[in-house]
């Protein structure tokens, strides 16, 4: 299948090219759901220093008791439930509204003060990106950060994986297929080993690894408030026979009592082109997570309307 996966140079927002840079994203949000950033403004010396300490970490801390995990799926576990598997080591920071860094004792000082800096810029760049979906959308500038602000700001925590290598990648995947559930995702991914895959038109498509980039998809709640103008996009990990693969997945979400629905205008949109009510529902972001928690690995859109059910009707004044 011949097609281009979407790459944006950030640096080409800032001057005569940035019509063109604005296009290509409002593309990739509309047609890919994923793109892969360049010039994000995230120091080169910065994405090296959280690499060396999250393999460093792995090895040290957790490669152990992957081996073990790795020896009772393939020797002990039957067909389904290793179906049911993911062949991932991982770990979850989280850094809003409240970090529990200091809840990971083995991190090391060094790791904690440099995934404490990586956060503060992928927070930073995260909000950038957010205003410039604003902006292709026509909504106001803030908009989407302020849909996920909820009453203590946004969530945003990180998810740091190893995927290892599988000596049975027929049997087990890294992860299986999934939409995330939240808001924006920024991804570090390894620039040496792939796996990282998204389905396009039925077909699976790789996101190739860039040195230095980083990668950006959209996630349920971005699908719902645009009322389906962006769409999050089923992705899946492939184990690999060779090389482990690190993958620093940063997720920036409503925060647990925010109030998520479509906005308005983009309702307004739908409605004066073809008739259409809002096509999402209205709910509050921790009731999604908890139907989410159970059914990540299922199809996103009997969550949408198990969330309509529930939900009370909208006032009309």
């Amino acid at each position: 299948m011949e097609c281009s996966f979407p790459v944006i140079n950030m640096e080409k927002l800032q001057g005569g090219e940035r019509e063109m840079a604005m296009e290509l994203l409002r593309d990739a949000c509309e047609n890919w759901g994923f793109f892969e950033l360049l010039n994000h403004g995230i120091s080169p010396e910065l994405m090296d220093e959280v690499e060396r300490l999250t393999k460093e970490h792995y090895k040290k801390c957790r490669e152990q008791k992957f081996k073990e995990f790795e020896r009772n799926a393939l020797e002990n576990g039957s067909k389904s439930e290793v179906a049911d598997m993911d062949w991932e080591s991982t770990f979850y920071l989280r850094h809003l509204p409240v970090s529990n860094m200091s809840e990971f004792p083995d991190m090391g000082d060094d790791y904690r003060k440099v995934m404490k800096e990586f956060a503060a810029k992928l927070e930073m760049l995260a909000e950038c990106l957010l205003d410039l979906l604003c902006e292709n959308l026509g909504l106001e500038k803030g908009y989407l950060k302020k849909a996920f602000y909820g009453s203590e700001g946004p969530s945003f925590g990180t998810k740091v994986s190893s995927y290892p290598p599988c000596p049975r990648p027929e049997l087990i995947k890294g992860l299986r297929a999934h939409t995330d559930a939240g808001g924006i995702i920024l991804l570090f991914q390894d620039d040496r080993v792939s796996g990282l895959q998204l389905l396009k038109d039925g077909h699976w498509i790789d996101v190739p690894p860039m040195r230095h980039s980083i990668v950006i998809n959209l996630g349920d709640q971005l699908e719902v408030i645009t009322n389906g103008k962006y769409k999050s996009v089923l992705h899946r990990v492939v184990a690999q026979t060779d090389g482990n693969r690190m993958s620093i997945a940063s997720f920036y979400n409503p925060g647990s009592d925010a109030v998520i629905f479509p906005a308005p205008s983009l309702v307004q949109q739908e409605a004066e082109k073809d008739d259409a009510a809002a096509a999402y529902p209205r709910f509050v972001f921790e009731d999604y997570m908890k139907l989410y928690v159970v059914q990540k690995f299922q199809a996103k859109e009997p969550r949408f309307e198990a969330m309509k059910a529930m939900a009370p009707p909208i006032p009309t004044s």
